[in-house]
Formats: structure tokens, sequence, C-alpha cells
């Protein structure tokens, strides 16, 4: 009998990815959304950022590796709490704009260099907290945990999707989708707790930072991006909606999205159950 001992969750992990048809984006992807992103996303007075900090512990940490820093918006937030900052991506548009925003805030003592998940991270150096926020949706999410526990010193942040889907359930009736659904935060405090780490679990609500659309050609676009080529019915669907929902002075999406903060302190990879 399958038990929750007997269960590999890594694997698990693997399979659901695989079901739901989950691809890495692209660079490209990303580099268009760069600018928004910052808009949207890196608002210092935005309630994400202020409760991720909240959830920090600083002490006795003069380093920080960013991991999928996007624009910046955990790195610049905390830049003050630190003596070092690196920030990472595999969007040179992203990069691009972090280290833009860096420089108008006068944070001279970050840098943001070129990496992905999958890449060799052996250049980069040891910082006593990483982070990795909203960025860990990748593919083989156990390979990931695991190099941040190495790459830290002390503690390890990072924020996951609580609900199975992006897309808000009313645009999924309205197009007629059945969207495969996505790992949650689950499968990372199991995957640590087999490996010995026993995390934290905390809960962020915050604003959706992908609510904000100024034309019916970013609405679409945005759907397009999340669940896939649309179709000219989809689309007119989706036209409509658009129209209505701004005469009726309706949100076109749900204005919040629940994170799931898990953290853990550093745990040597020799003790370790790998």
């Amino acid at each position: 009998m399958n038990t929750i001992e007997t269960t590999d969750f890594a694997e698990l992990y693997k399979n659901h990815m695989q079901q739901a048809q989950r691809t890495k984006k692209e660079p490209e992807h990303w580099d268009k959304r760069a600018e928004k992103m910052a808009e949207n996303c890196a608002n210092p007075n935005d309630h994400y950022l202020i409760k991720f900090r909240e959830m920090m512990d600083f002490s006795d940490a003069e380093t920080l590796l960013d991991v999928g820093c996007g624009p910046g918006s955990i790195s610049i937030h905390v830049a003050d709490k630190f003596k070092k900052i690196i920030g990472i991506d595999y969007s040179t548009g992203m990069l691009t704009v972090a280290k833009r925003r860096a420089a108008q805030a006068g944070i001279h003592h970050a840098d943001f260099f070129h990496y992905s998940w999958e890449d060799n991270w052996d250049a980069l150096p040891p910082c006593d907290i990483a982070v990795a926020s909203r960025s860990t949706l990748v593919m083989d999410l156990k390979a990931a945990l695991l190099k941040l526990n190495r790459q830290a010193k002390l503690r390890v942040y990072t924020t996951h999707t609580v609900s199975p889907t992006f897309v808000d359930q009313r645009i999924l009736r309205l197009l007629g989708r059945n969207v495969p659904t996505l790992p949650t935060y689950i499968y990372a405090v199991n995957i640590l707790n087999q490996m010995g780490i026993h995390p934290k679990v905390d809960y962020i609500r915050s604003r959706n930072c992908q609510n904000n659309f100024n034309s019916l050609e970013q609405f679409i676009d945005s759907i397009n991006f999340s669940v896939g080529p649309l179709n000219e019915n989809e689309i007119a669907h989706l036209t409509t909606y658009y129209h209505e929902s701004m005469k009726n002075d309706v949100a076109l999406i749900s204005p919040t999205r629940d994170w799931a903060m898990v953290s853990w302190d550093v745990v040597p990879e020799s003790e370790l159950t790998l």
C-alpha cells in the first residue's frame, strides 16, 4: 500500500509537470515583459514585497543571492539589509531593468548576472541568504531546492503558488478550457521533508500584479501567454468579456493571488537524505 513515506515527491512533481504540459518559457518571453513587471510587481509599497521582507530573518547576514530575480523586485527592496547582493536570471531583459532600477535607487552593492536554474553555479560565491521569489515553478524542483541549500550559508526563502492554476476560473469557464493543474507549494514542503529539512510555511495574500491591463491587446496577450494559442472564437469571447467588464467597472481577473513562503535554515549536505 502506498503511503506518504513511500511516495517519491520529487518524481511525483516531475510527473505532474509533464501532465500539466508545462514547458520552460524561453527568455524572450520574459524579456518582453520586463518593463511591465518592473511597473506592476516591483513597487516598494506592494503588499507582497512588504510581507516577504517582514518574514525574513536578517540576523548575521551580510550577503544575498536572489534567484530568478526578475526586475530586482526582492533584491532592491531589501538592499539596505546587506553589504552585497547578487541577482541572477536567465532573461537578459529582466537583468537590464534590474541594473537600471538599482542604479536609479543609488544601490551600488548589487550585481546581476545571467544564470538559469539549470546552469552551473560554481562561479557564484556562497551567500548568507538565498531567496527565490515567485520563480520556483521549475522542471526539477528537488534539484532547485538543493542548489539553494548549497548556495546559502544561513537561510533560504522561497515562494510558491497556492492555487494550482495561474488563470482566473472565470476566464477558463469563458473559454471552455480544461487547463491542467500545476504543482503547488505542497510539493516543496514534502520534498524538503524527505531530504531531512523541516521548513517553515507562511502565506502571503497579495495584489495580483498581472491584473493591470492598459488595453484589450495586453489582456488577450496575457491570457494567450497563460493558456496557449487562442483561436478566433476564444478571442471574440475575450473581447466581449473585456468590454463588458470595462463598462461595468468589474475586474478582469482576480485582484489577489496567494503565495506560500517556504523557508528553512540551511542544513549541511552531509546531513541530508538524498
